[in-house]
């Protein structure tokens, strides 16, 4: 295995020096609320209006949708929806029976708020909004707040629809880190959230981590990572595009290629940067490759697998044979694609697979944002007073065992409560105090 092509930029620097900075943020905005977040919407954007957008000016940003665009977006939601509605009928109430009379069960049930962020500097990220709050409604969450970073005088009018049609109960014009400590904390007529969910810049991202403990989150959501995988069938110029049009998102996101072939790895590095020339955003494309793209030679593709598993890609592309065994064998991705008819512009836009999605090898532990996310996994059990002495005696024992006297006694009285003592080999301790 080699590199034919390394990154140049090293990320620690830069995270310690956002990571400075949220936390005087959050820590301003705890101690002065609103008026810290009216400053730094103020200061960070020139924003000095209200922050919940009102249903009158969210009806003149939504006459601003093409007719065309009210489609694509309505077609992407129901494939959004679909989708998140199936995960969430692949999830249950049940009760067991394990012994005569314990009953055991399950209950899944939705978290009382959800607040959904959604980047909105570089590019107005409709499909985010979709991603989000209709997942969260698919799962049943009652009151989903949605907010946004505006863009002049108002937040995307496309946005604005797409939250809309989602589903949001409120819609913030507000971004940054000040946007998702509103949400967690509940300010500007917003519920506290119990979960904070979506994608965002480096401090985004950074405010979600920090805030976490005090409310849930999705997954971190750092700069967005893609790699392919490719054999000596993949085409180049496919490989390249595909890289290239992942590397948009922003100049710190890496994007990865790994391949058994020597001669399509060279190949893609030197026709990259040519296709990208006179593209809209190959600035930005161009300028991700050169400090954070990769090409590794593999051996084979076991080898190709193991490297990509451990770098745990967000978004990962299989242009090669056997596309089955690809599937069976990769563990640790965000979200796959397989075969060259995929690209992850499918999943980020309108396929209906979320494309909010673990990066920085997360996906060695977690999976994308999905309706569990949103969802608390409630167990209850039910004993009976006749099967209680078999759970009492073994609990008594096993607390006794770890030297939880107090555990023990719990058990002790229903043992003297309702058991037989000689039934069970047991001598309840001090029981003249039961007596």
């Amino acid at each position: 295995m080699k590199h034919l092509k390394s990154p140049q930029v090293d990320k620690l620097d830069a995270d310690r020096k956002t990571r400075a900075i949220v936390e005087d943020m959050l820590a301003n905005i705890r101690e002065n609320g609103e008026d810290a977040v009216r400053g730094y919407a103020k200061d960070l954007d020139g924003w000095t209006q209200d922050f919940a957008l009102s249903d009158e000016k969210k009806a003149k940003l939504i006459a601003q949708v093409s007719d065309q665009a009210k489609e694509d977006i309505q077609f992407a939601h129901t494939q959004i929806k679909r989708f998140a509605k199936a995960q969430r009928e692949s999830l249950t109430d049940f009760q067991i029976d394990t012994e005569p009379g314990v009953t055991l069960g399950q209950r899944c049930v939705p978290v009382d708020c959800a607040g959904c962020y959604v980047p909105g500097g570089r590019y107005a990220h409709v499909a985010s909004a979709l991603m989000s709050v209709a997942t969260a409604r698919a799962a049943g969450v009652p009151f989903v707040v949605a907010a946004s970073p505006p863009r002049g005088d108002a937040i995307d009018p496309a946005v604005a629809y797409a939250m809309g049609l989602a589903g949001a109960d409120l819609i913030l014009e507000m971004g940054g880190v000040q946007a998702v400590a509103s949400m967690a904390m509940g300010l500007f007529g917003a519920k506290p959230a119990d979960i904070l969910v979506g994608p965002g810049n480096a401090f985004v991202a950074e405010a979600k981590l920090q805030l976490f403990g005090g409310v849930g989150i999705d997954l971190f959501a750092g700069p967005t990572e893609s790699a392919v995988i490719a054999d000596h069938t993949a085409d180049p110029m496919t490989v390249a595009i595909d890289l290239l049009s992942q590397a948009e998102h922003g100049t710190t996101s890496p994007v990865w290629l790994f391949t058994t072939s020597s001669e399509l790895a060279e190949t893609v590095n030197r026709i990259l940067p040519q296709i990208a020339e006179g593209w809209p955003t190959g600035g930005v494309a161009i300028e991700a490759w050169a400090n954070h793209g990769e090409i590794v030679i593999c051996d084979d593709r076991e080898q190709m697998a193991e490297v990509s598993d451990r770098y745990a890609c967000e978004h990962l592309q299989v242009q090669a044979e056997d596309l089955e065994w690809w599937k069976n064998r990769l563990r640790n991705y965000g979200s796959l694609f397989l075969g060259e008819g995929s690209t992850v512009t499918h999943g980020d836009k309108c396929s209906g697979t979320n494309h909010i999605l673990p990066t920085r090898q997360a996906a060695r532990y977690t999976g994308g944002l999905n309706v569990m996310k949103f969802l608390k996994i409630l167990t209850w059990q039910e004993i009976a007073t006749d099967a209680d002495p078999m759970m009492s005696s073994v609990a008594s024992r096993l607390s006794r065992t770890e030297g939880m006297d107090a555990h023990a006694r719990a058990c002790d009285w229903r043992l003297q409560k309702f058991g037989k003592k000689d039934d069970w080999g047991f001598e309840v301790a001090h029981q003249e105090r039961f007596e």
